[in-house]
């Protein structure tokens, strides 16, 4: 149901236009000055306003001006001195329409039937720009994230291979796709390929594409990465998970810009600038042997090193508050506020998933909070595990709910954690492997894998 609010100064209007406007099974409000409309529209999801020109305290105009800067709802202006110079200057300043008193009561219906149309189409379109837009921004202003956006600034009109280090969901592939868009080749395309989500003996084939008959299952030809990022950029994302085999094969056709497909002969050269990325440190890797030094020096022509979310707290409200919009406007809901002392709590919490447990987390205070976000919800939310009920501890205090003793280590306690997350996200998906994967930010077979590593299994 629409909510519609009337703005007069003349209780006959307001409580005629009511009459009608509920007759039509719209929600009203009125109120008899502009002051206190400007109010319910800072504090209301207001739909639609009837505001008249002529009024006590505050003109219609200047109502009407002010209320571009907080809200999208369309504006019908009335008045009983209506002239044309009137109705242009009302349209210049915004209005959808202007109707003149005696108000014609058919004319006011479809008009208001009309605006509340264009109201919805506006939304709509946001949320679509929105939902296409190629690339989110990079948020935050500490001296690391500025660091990194600099380095974006100054290397990505370059053909230069970058590697970008950082945890797990810390915005490698983000800064992956800004240097791809701030490139001479944005015009063309980014590929992505997550090396670890790929089996070792696959992996190959992905990157090189193969001819058919190569192998067993190769009943087509396949065409690579390499060549369907051809003239764009190559993302390998996690290359420290690649197979040593596959890294001789990179390296070969970063020297000679040319590559050959499994089981082919010809050699096909490609026009590729490759960006990597991994949550590794590929100087331990080298020492281990398990990833080529030669590579290595091939790939890190520009090192960029994101900061884990830890280490610039500072940029949390920034993040936290532009998530809460952004999940907000998703679900169709008004914008819920995050109160100072929740922000500081959030600030608080270690972050070990980075940016992306902080988005996971806004998503669940905004689905699970009231139209505020307090320190007291975030303490209850902070950990999936505590969703029905139990509030994780404050500081340093143990829960009584959970015994920290029975972790032998940090790592046995982050499986624990991650375990009930992903059991939490499947049991509300209905055990939609596809759409939990896509919720939680990590390939589908990675999802698999860790259903297989914790013995995960959908309660009949």
């Amino acid at each position: 149901m629409a909510t519609i609010l009337i703005i007069d100064d003349e209780r006959p209007i307001r409580s005629s236009l009511r009459d009608i406007l509920e007759y039509e099974e719209y929600k009203v409000l009125d109120v008899d000055n502009g002051p206190d409309g400007l109010e319910i529209l800072k504090k209301e999801k207001i739909d639609l306003v009837l505001c008249d020109i002529k009024m006590n305290k505050m003109d219609g105009m200047e109502v009407l001006t002010a209320a571009q800067d907080i809200s999208e709802a369309p504006f019908i202006m009335i008045s009983g001195h209506g002239t044309i110079e009137t109705a242009v200057e009302a349209a210049k300043r915004g209005a959808y329409d202007f109707l003149e008193k005696p108000l014609d009561l058919n004319r006011l219906i479809i008009t208001v039937r009309n605006a509340l149309e264009k109201g919805s189409l506006v939304k709509e379109t946001k949320v679509l720009k929105k939902k296409v837009k190629r690339t989110k921004d990079i948020l935050g202003q500490s001296a690391g994230i500025n660091l990194v956006k600099e380095t974006i600034d100054r290397v990505a009109p370059t053909d230069a291979r970058v590697l970008i280090t950082g945890e797990n969901g810390s915005g490698k592939e983000l800064v992956a796709r800004w240097l791809h868009d701030k490139s001479n080749r944005s015009s063309s395309t980014i590929v992505e390929v997550n090396c670890a989500a790929i089996p070792s003996e696959l992996i190959e084939s992905e990157l090189f594409g193969h001819e058919k008959g190569s192998f067993t299952s190769a009943v087509k030809q396949r065409i690579g990465k390499f060549e369907q990022a051809s003239g764009g950029t190559l993302f390998l994302d996690e290359i420290g998970d690649m197979s040593l085999s596959a890294q001789a094969k990179v390296l070969r056709a970063l020297q000679e810009s040319r590559i050959t497909r499994v089981g082919g002969e010809k050699e096909i050269e490609v026009n590729v600038r490759v960006i990597a990325a991994t949550n590794k440190d590929l100087q331990k890797e080298i020492e281990l042997g398990n990833f080529r030094m030669d590579l290595y020096h091939r790939l890190s022509v520009i090192l960029i090193h994101v900061p884990p979310l830890k280490d610039r707290s500072d940029d949390i409200p920034l993040i936290a508050s532009s998530f809460c919009e952004e999940i907000c406007s998703e679900y169709n809901i008004p914008t819920k506020q995050i109160t100072d002392d929740a922000m500081a709590a959030l600030q608080s919490l270690p972050w070990m998933g980075n940016i992306r447990e902080l988005r996971n987390m806004v998503e669940r205070l905004v689905i699970l909070s009231d139209k505020k976000i307090t320190e007291k919800e975030v303490r209850l939310y902070a950990n999936p595990s505590n969703i029905n009920g139990t509030s994780l501890p404050s500081g340093g205090a143990q829960s009584d709910e959970l015994d920290y003793d029975q972790f032998a280590s940090f790592q046995d306690y982050k499986d624990y954690t991650e375990k009930v997350y992903i059991t939490f996200k499947l049991d509300k998906n209905a055990w939609n492997v596809s759409k939990t994967a896509d919720e939680i930010g990590i390939q589908r077979s990675h999802l698999y894998h860790k259903i297989e590593k914790f013995g995960l299994k959908r309660a009949e």
